[in-house]
């Protein structure tokens, strides 16, 4: 849904009618994956999908009808061998759509979704909950257990935060109702510490993934005088545990070190190995990171807590250049991230 937010904007403004539509579960080959959004108006403009472009007729159908009514339906559709190889498949399946008005246009809902579209616009961590009713109700949660909206009894919001944990979207029963989570982390943070060409380049690549970048040297040599193509969200001429000890250090955190200098680099892994980051990744040789391990044990680090960190950092493609140790950190990277996701 962040993608959307320009365009469901402008139709908000323009006071259009809207239907919204989602998966909410499939089996097989599936076209798209749970949670996926559509966004239809009253004269079928469209934004999103639900699938390859197969069953996106019949969901319009319904969504006009929801529009009518002011009533949700749920669809079933079975997904054709044909269909799939039209939408860049190998075999069919099936897809569970969830359909109703768009709840920012109603009175239980317009608290909800101003609620929702400034976490998302601030990039900060929201859970949506959607009761799979005619008369579908939403609630909006925040990590720390704080809502609005429709009031979720206890169960039903620990359900919400156990998905939110695992970072996936998931349909759920509470008693006899329904209900559907969308979860909605904070735009993820790669965290690079040493300014350095291999950095810029990390940098380049992490920002075309939709990561916020943030740079920490306390050398201002190289800080300043590394040319970045793409330049980082934020920029820090400090040592790393000045700014990380005030940062939430949380699992959608991801972190780098680069410097070769054991003063920068274990300074901020000292922070690093005690925090909830999903990945610490440390560049450097066999024989560097034995060095680095070792210091960590005489710093009173477990070796548990040690084996947190990728090092020699990256998938192994056989890098040479800067740019191909990059591509090798950042593939691990998303690795790491679809792993927990999965």
């Amino acid at each position: 849904m962040k993608d959307l937010l320009p365009q469901i904007s402008q139709w908000l403004q323009e006071e259009k009618a809207m239907a919204m539509a989602f998966v909410l579960n499939t089996w097989g080959s599936a076209p798209r994956p749970l949670g996926s959004f559509l966004l239809m108006t009253s004269d079928m403009e469209m934004a999103g999908s639900v699938s390859g472009g197969c069953i996106e007729g019949q969901v319009l159908k319904a969504a006009q009808d929801s529009l009518e009514t002011e009533l949700s339906q749920r669809l079933q559709f079975g997904v054709s061998n044909e269909e799939a190889w039209a939408s860049g498949l190998s075999c069919g399946g099936e897809v569970s759509v969830f359909v109703s008005p768009f709840f920012a246009q109603s009175a239980d809902g317009k608290q909800v979704w101003e609620a929702l579209n400034s976490a998302l616009t601030e990039n900060k961590p929201a859970i949506l909950l959607t009761s799979l009713s005619e008369k579908a109700a939403h609630t909006l949660v925040f990590p720390d257990g704080k809502w609005v909206g429709h009031e979720p009894n206890e169960a039903l919001l620990q359900q919400a935060l156990t998905a939110f944990a695992h970072r996936y979207h998931q349909l759920i029963s509470e008693g006899e109702e329904e209900y559907f989570v969308h979860v909605f982390p904070q735009k993820p943070q790669l965290i690079i510490i040493g300014a350095a060409h291999l950095a810029a380049d990390l940098v380049q690549l992490a920002a075309s993934f939709q990561f916020e970048t943030i740079v920490i040297d306390p050398r201002g040599i190289f800080l300043h005088k590394t040319t970045f193509a793409q330049p980082p969200d934020q920029l820090h001429n400090q040592y790393p545990s000045e700014i990380l000890s005030n940062m939430e250090l949380n699992a959608d955190v991801f972190a780098v070190v680069l410097s070769h200098d054991p003063k920068i680099d274990d300074n901020a892994l000292q922070v690093l190995l005690r925090s909830e980051v999903a990945y610490i990744g440390a560049l450097g040789s066999r024989k560097t990171h034995a060095k680095r391990q070792a210091r960590l044990l005489e710093a009173g680090f477990t070796e548990v807590e040690i084996a947190r960190i990728h090092g020699p950092v990256g998938i192994a493609i056989n890098a040479v250049t800067a740019r191909e140790i990059a591509l090798s950190i950042m593939a691990e990277i998303i690795q790491v991230r679809n792993r927990s996701v999965a």
